[in-house]
């Protein structure tokens, strides 16, 4: 039933983006000084995943490349995800080896002095006179893992520059991020904002139908396949990405089961192996000792416990803990890691009053017990204990 599968990914732009022009006119607008042999403002880019950010950033990009080659105007539109490159010597190094041409005079990807990096990338750019736009996506992650030394120094720049003018984009999810900047960086990189809104559920119906004309063969979708999908996202901010997924993965459910049509059965099932694979994702990256906390809390409600307090998911950690040889932390720390899960929306945790004895917390499980089993088994540091019992205290091969 597909036409075009890529179309329904995210990395994918489309030759129109309904609903962003507002936002598309406002970058197009800063950014277009770069055609008039001019530096282009700083700009930050905020809103919520989904809403277009990246998209419409790309999309002026080429567009600016584009014209500024039929006007013979240099303009060079460097991506950076800064959840891949979160360094500032990674950051700087892939800037610089843009402009390097031969293989032999790369930049290697360690080894070199930052400041050495940093010259190189100067006389690169000012080799080739013309205007360097440089997105950094997903901003806020090279912020908080590496600082704000790579921002002071591409903010500065321009000061070192003969010929070329350079242009910082920053596209965050983070409203708060640029709290932990320098006032100095935050002053000269937050020239301009966009804010991009969330879409509603009629604006990413428009973005379903352009999308599927081009992903599906005809006949491919029910009518009410694409509302619902969009309907869905709407209740989660507005987030096109996950409409876009939902109605890829309904697609490759039904046609695994030799449907020829998609139904909305296949959207429900879409929306839950997407959020089982969510959880997945997020149970596997968690660090040991909250593996540990999560595991206590299923096998207490295996055992038939409802509602587990603080104290017997404590007991039943402090049990694991023995069992794996693992340094036991402190109730208190157990009670912070809790908060933690539930925040992650793993567990839920709600405060209840024992009357005379106190409040203590209600502990349950909010994902499916036998898949998240599952991924704690792949730790080799769990998966000898994953079959422990609390009541019969012995680990069950």
């Amino acid at each position: 039933m597909f036409r075009n599968k890529e179309v329904l990914r995210p990395s994918y732009t489309p030759e129109e983006l309904p609903h962003r022009q507002a936002q598309i006119n406002q970058l197009a607008t800063i950014l277009v000084a770069a055609l008039r042999g001019e530096t282009p403002s700083n700009v930050f880019i905020y809103g919520k995943t989904g809403t277009g950010k990246t998209a419409v950033t790309r999309f002026v990009g080429k567009e600016l490349q584009r014209t500024g080659q039929e006007k013979d105007r240099a303009v060079f539109f460097i991506y950076i995800n800064c959840e891949l490159v979160d360094t500032q010597y990674r950051v700087l190094t892939h800037i610089a080896n843009h402009f390097i041409e031969d293989w032999n005079d790369r930049i290697p990807f360690t080894g070199w002095p930052t400041d050495e990096v940093y010259d190189k990338l100067k006389k690169k750019i000012d080799e080739k006179d013309g205007a360097c736009i440089i997105v950094l996506d997903e901003i806020d992650k090279l912020v908080f893992k590496a600082g704000d030394d790579v921002l002071y120094n591409l903010s500065r720049i321009n000061d070192d520059l003969k010929r070329a003018k350079v242009s910082v984009i920053g596209i965050s999810n983070d409203l708060k991020f640029t709290e932990f900047l320098d006032p100095r960086v935050k002053s000269s990189l937050g020239e301009e904002e966009v804010i991009f809104p969330p879409y509603d559920a009629v604006q990413l119906q428009d973005i379903l139908r352009q999308r599927a004309a081009v992903a599906f063969k005809e006949d491919s979708l029910e009518a009410s396949v694409i509302p619902l999908c969009a309907a869905l996202a709407a209740q989660e901010h507005g987030d096109a990405r996950r409409a876009l997924d939902l109605l890829r993965v309904a697609a490759e459910l039904a046609e695994r089961e030799g449907q020829k049509t998609i139904s909305e059965k296949y959207v429900r099932k879409a929306q839950n192996k997407i959020e089982l694979d969510r959880v997945t994702e997020v149970v596997r990256t968690l660090p040991t000792q909250s593996k540990l906390v999560l595991l206590a809390t299923i096998l207490g409600e295996e055992d038939g416990t409802k509602g587990l307090t603080t104290g017997e998911v404590y007991d039943t950690y402090r049990e694991l803990c023995q069992a794996a040889h693992m340094d036991v932390l402190t109730q208190r720390r157990v009670t912070d890691l809790i908060s933690e899960l539930d925040m992650l929306g793993i567990l839920q945790a709600r405060v209840i009053s024992k009357g005379r004895y106190g409040r203590t917390k209600e502990i349950q499980m909010s994902v499916p017990l036998d898949e998240t089993k599952a991924v704690l088994r792949e730790d080799p540091v769990l998966e000898p204990i994953v079959g422990f019992s609390p009541k019969k205290q012995a680990r069950l091969f």
